[in-house]
């Protein structure tokens, strides 16, 4: 529509490796907390209870977020009622479900100088749009931009009368993809100050009135006119007679059925007498365009500023890159595409044909790491997420892109938009195993799956929908990696949450029996047992759903049959001691014989220290004097406990990260003053291990839960073991030296900078004096 193709009217434009914007994040809060923050009127709507007068800029984000994040309706639209708050000058609601009468009450009361309605969704027709604006003196003479792309012309409830002319203001319209026909165009033409036209799409079949603005017509956009009915020299002609038009798109999106060049574009090529002003042109999708007849058109109009060449055969001569002034929408090397991807983004055909060439120059070369590309990518995946063939392609682009050491260089905002769309298009396309797998593989990265910011919740959901759906061997262990890396990150509520889902448990141990009946040792067990192993910690239903589903049985066979692979006893061991953390599921862990072979593995010489740990905790739990009671043979307890006291001081902690813990709740009761001591031992070796491992961390995780209380009532017990007090009295050395270190890198200088404006500089000057 205009030289620099499809923008958005409002919006925040923040730096995509820089933090988000104060105003945008204090935006995004308002849209969270809508419902807290507004009374209901009688009809449903919502109105701010209490709200100040906002400026302009900030009333415009405030409609773009609640748009970006999908809580705009009927309902939240009734916020912008009135203007004595909100004044609203720029606004886009495309896409958004909304009624005519919401429309006219909430928007048309503002002083609008740009509106963009695509495609919205709802009964709203553009009679009822123009209806609305044209009820407001104010917004008449204000409107400047208005864009009507995809909605009806009428519905059986609409104003017949449809004018256009009222708007005297307007200088840029838009309504392709309407049913617009000639007695409109008439109506549209004779708008005085309009400069910019689309009109694709419609059902125009005589563009004769547009000499009614041959003085001031600056841009032309007539893709997709097929009931156009006139002569090649009547639409030279009129062309000819358009003085001020610069930027003219008559490009082609039937690749595959019309895409001959047609006569009219072939003499404007040819025709150096044609529009030598004409800066922009658009012949994308018309075949049979040759550079050779390029070379003339441009040497005849040296403003040529751009030349829209995809799907035409030419742009692979060198005065074609891209690269300099002039530039070109084409597929002959990344320059073009991203031309291409950022001019077509609304439109699917050329939009794909661009991706697919993308895709094939990702896969022959090696361009680095290309954020921008990216972010093109993925703004026409959610311009098109219901569409098939987009989405095919762009998910391939997108692993191309963010392929191994590629994703770190991006910016993780970025990023973090991409795998938002990423789950969005798996679950919009469940069915579709190859745009699954795209997805999946996008996703299989340490660095996107532990340091990029998105939904983890409801990325680990989906992918588990995913998992449930196929039995596709690599499909399975891609989602499972997924998955087991994602529910780590998950807090304790989201993974209550996930856990209780009785699918995904199931799901889960359904790949453990397949892979463990074929006696496999690989990656998706591991991954598959890593994800029920955290999906049980602190959630009792998951552990009555692993019981339920038969695990117990599944797990009792695991240790005796992958006795050889102590990652995969750990991973067994780690959800039994899940399972015994719960009062009311130890029951179902007093069998003798399970409890006997646990033993044997926490005092084996030849088992390793993890191993060893996790069959303490089982060990621990169910032989604390918490409930239930002991009700098997009371010399196996006190073997077990001896044995637990004996095994814990003889450990030695590894070198490497054993074990990270979200909370020490599970480990107070067992640190209780009658608890026996190999019961305590274990707690503490437990808590120790972690500490030394990152003090700084579970020091304060200790002193906000009251650990620290919790140890510093253990030795002050005299009746408790002396390995006990030694390894509680090392725990709380350790917190308290980091508690030193903390306050004398902090304390004075804290105050003193709190007091003073000081550099950064001098800041950590100052800092290493106090320290010295």
């Amino acid at each position: 529509m205009d030289e620099d193709g499809p923008r958005s009217l409002c919006g925040p434009c923040e730096d995509e490796d820089g933090p988000p914007s104060l105003s945008g994040l204090c935006v995004e809060c308002v849209c969270r907390n809508l419902q807290a923050l507004c009374s209901v009127r009688s009809d449903g709507s919502l109105q701010l209870s209490s709200c100040p007068a906002f400026p302009q800029e900030l009333s415009d984000l405030l409609i773009h977020t609640m748009v970006q994040q999908g809580v705009l309706d009927d309902r939240t639209l009734g916020v912008f009622r009135g203007t004595e708050c909100l004044h609203l000058k720029r606004v886009s609601i495309r896409s958004c479900r909304l009624s005519a009468d919401a429309f006219r009450k909430a928007l048309c009361s503002h002083r609008l100088k740009e509106l963009d309605a695509s495609r919205l969704r709802g009964d709203i027709t553009v009679s009822d749009i123009l209806q609305g604006l044209s009820s407001n003196q104010q917004c008449r003479q204000s409107l400047q931009r208005l864009t009507l792309t995809g909605l009806d012309l009428l519905s059986s409830s609409s104003d017949p009368s449809l004018s256009f002319s009222s708007l005297r203001a307007l200088r840029s319209l838009g309504v392709a993809w309407t049913q617009l026909d000639d007695s409109g165009l008439e109506d549209i033409c004779s708008l005085p100050m309009l400069d910019s036209l689309d009109i694709s799409g419609t059902a125009v079949t005589d563009l004769t009135p547009l000499l009614n603005l041959k003085t001031h017509l600056y841009s032309l956009t007539a893709h997709g006119l097929h009931p156009l009915d006139m002569s090649t020299a009547s639409l030279l002609s009129i062309l000819s007679n358009l003085e001020q038009l610069r930027h003219l798109d008559i490009s082609n999106d039937r690749l595959d059925t019309d895409s001959e060049i047609p006569a009219v574009v072939l003499q404007l090529l040819e025709r150096p007498q044609i529009l030598p002003a004409l800066e922009s042109l658009d012949v994308s999708g018309w075949s049979g365009v040759s550079d050779a007849v390029l070379k003339p058109f441009l040497e005849a109009r040296r403003g040529m500023r751009f030349l829209g060449l995809l799907a035409t055969g030419a742009g692979a001569s060198d005065f074609l890159s891209g690269e300099g002034n002039l530039k070109v929408a084409g597929e002959f090397n990344l320059t073009q595409l991203c031309e291409a991807l950022r001019r077509y983004r609304e439109r699917e055909v050329l939009l794909q044909r661009a991706l697919l060439h993308l895709h094939n120059l990702t896969n022959q070369l090696d361009i680095g790491s290309q954020p921008d590309v990216l972010k093109l990518v993925c703004a026409g995946m959610q311009t098109h997420s219901g569409s098939v063939g987009v989405q095919l392609v762009s998910t391939a682009c997108v692993f191309n892109l963010t392929n191994l050491e590629l994703a770190v260089s991006m910016p993780l905002r970025l990023l973090g938009n991409v795998v938002q769309q990423l789950i969005t298009t798996m679950k919009n396309f469940p069915n579709h195993e190859q745009i699954q797998k795209n997805c999946l593989l996008a996703l299989c990265s340490d660095h996107i799956l532990q340091t990029v910011p998105f939904n983890r919740y409801e990325a680990a959901k989906q992918v588990m929908t995913c998992l449930s759906l196929y039995e596709d061997q690599t499909l399975q262990r891609m989602s499972v990696a997924v998955v087991s890396l994602l529910v780590s990150k998950l807090s304790v509520e989201e993974i209550g949450h996930l856990g209780a889902e009785e699918f995904i448990i199931k799901q889960l141990l359904s790949i453990v029996q397949q892979r463990a009946s074929v006696g496999a040792v690989d990656s998706t067990l591991k991954f598959a047992l890593s994800a029920l192993w955290n999906l049980t910690d602190e959630t009792p239903k998951a552990c009555r759903i692993f019981l339920q589903n038969q695990g117990l049985e599944l797990y009792t066979e695991l240790l005796e049959t992958y006795f050889f692979d102590s990652s995969v006893q750990q991973k067994v061991l780690g959800l039994l001691n899940n399972m015994a953390e719960v009062e009311d599921l130890r029951e179902w862990l007093m069998e003798e014989d399970l409890l006997k072979y646990i033993l044997a593995l926490l005092h084996s010489p030849v088992v390793e220290v993890g191993v060893s740990y996790f069959a303490g905790g089982v060990l621990a739990n169910l032989t604390s004097s918490r409930r239930p009671e002991w009700r098997l043979d009371a010399e196996l307890r006190n073997t077990i406990l001896n044995k637990l006291h004996s095994s814990v001081i003889s450990w030695t902690p590894p070198d490497h990260e054993m074990v990270s813990y979200r909370s020490f709740q599970p480990f107070y009761p067992l640190l209780d003053c009658s608890q026996p001591s190999g019961v305590q031992l274990w707690a503490l070796w437990g808590i120790q291990l972690v500490v030394r491992q990152s003090v700084s961390d579970y020091s304060t995780l200790l002193e906000n839960e009251g650990g620290l209380h919790k140890l510093r009532d253990l030795i002050s017990d005299p009746s408790i073991h002396t390995d006990v007090h030694s390894l509680a009295l090392n725990i709380l050395c350790l917190v308290e030296t980091q508690q030193n270190c903390r306050t004398a890198a902090e304390g004075p200088c804290v105050r003193w900078r709190s007091r003073f404006a000081v550099s950064g500089a001098e800041w950590f000057f100052w800092c290493r004096v106090y320290s010295t």
